[in-house]
């Protein structure tokens, strides 16, 4: 949430400076972005996780190969042309 929070602010300020005529500029108003990041990582830890499940990380599960049934010709790693 902090990086959409993020372009939102730079987006309203950007608009600002245009309403405002040029009174609103990236060196007066970086302050702001910081501010805004500080707030949601302050949400972000008071936030309460009831109810989140946190997955651990499982192991993916191979898939055997498919049985190949003895004497086919592909069970060697050459065919039966060529030799």
């Amino acid at each position: 949430m902090t990086g959409p929070a993020i372009v939102i602010t730079i987006g309203i300020l950007i608009l600002l400076h245009q309403v405002v005529g040029g009174a609103l500029y990236f060196g007066n108003t970086w302050p702001v972005i910081l501010l805004m990041i500080g707030i949601f990582q302050l949400g972000a830890t008071l936030a309460s996780r009831e109810g989140h499940i946190e997955l651990a990380a499982v192991p993916p599960v191979a898939t055997p190969p498919p049985a190949v049934p003895p004497g086919d010709p592909r069970q060697t790693p050459y065919g039966t042309q060529g030799q």
